[in-house]
């Protein structure tokens, strides 16, 4: 099992002001909460170092690095747990970390995690000119800290046009299971016409329509000319003579 190693702050500040001066001070607001070995953690307010947070995941499992987290409240440590990262806000300009959630877990209990799937072989299907359709990249299981994969294969040489796979062909190691229903589908063969026929279909329509109104534009102007040129065309009707003298 990998695990990394943290220490964070409690952190006794609330609010956007208490959040600005963190930051500035090059830590970010986080909480912790979960199930230890010692029972329910309500959450707790902590202060982290993104850079110490980084140097402690395991840069194949990432987020599914198991981290022995240490507490501490003024320089003592007041709590010692088992956690995971379990999600990150990032700012959208900066793209820096601006809060970090950490999952408290018991190693002994199953937890839930998303694991990346890699695709492994050349489909029979490519051979004909077929397309893949990558419906999933990643498989959410339950298991263990413990026995959390780092990544989940797939052979997919066997796939050839019309042939799907499912979650149900993944193959799992002991202890590992799918939170995903077995039925979804992971990745499918579909043959070159019906793809591009999909794609086609908005186009055609879409060019369709200004033609169609070109064509009617173009029709109207012409009735409209054959209509002026018609009246000319009559005999004008004679003037009113003078009234006769009597």
């Amino acid at each position: 099992m990998q695990v990394g190693q943290l220490t964070v702050n409690l952190r006794t500040g609330a609010g956007k002001g208490a959040a600005h001066r963190l930051r500035a001070s090059g830590l970010v607001p986080g909480v912790c909460y979960g199930e230890s070995t010692d029972g329910r953690i309500e959450p707790i307010q902590i202060a982290i170092n993104v850079k110490a947070l980084k140097a402690a995941l395991d840069p194949v499992r990432k987020q599914n690095t198991v981290i022995a987290l240490s507490i501490e409240d003024g320089g003592k440590t007041v709590k010692s747990l088992s956690a995971l990262v379990r999600e990150y806000q990032i700012d959208t300009i900066r793209r820096d970390i601006t809060h970090v959630d950490l999952l408290a877990i018991d190693p002994n209990k199953e937890v839930t995690a998303v694991v990346p799937l890699e695709f492994i072989g050349k489909p029979a299907g490519i051979i004909n000119g077929g397309l893949t359709h990558t419906v999933m990249r990643s498989l959410e299981v339950k298991c263990k800290p413990a026995d959390i994969p780092v990544k989940l294969e797939l052979d997919i040489s066997p796939l050839d046009i019309g042939d799907v796979l499912h979650v149900s062909d993944v193959k799992l190691p002991a202890g590992v299971k799918p939170v995903t229903a077995g039925r979804e589908a992971v990745i499918s063969m579909v043959a070159p016409e019906k793809e591009a026929a999909v794609e086609a279909a908005p186009e055609a329509a879409a060019a369709a329509t200004p033609a169609a109104a070109g064509k009617d534009a173009k029709a109207a102007p012409a009735a409209a000319g054959k209509d002026a040129k018609a009246a000319p065309a009559g005999k004008a009707a004679a003037p009113a003579k003078p009234a006769a003298k009597k």
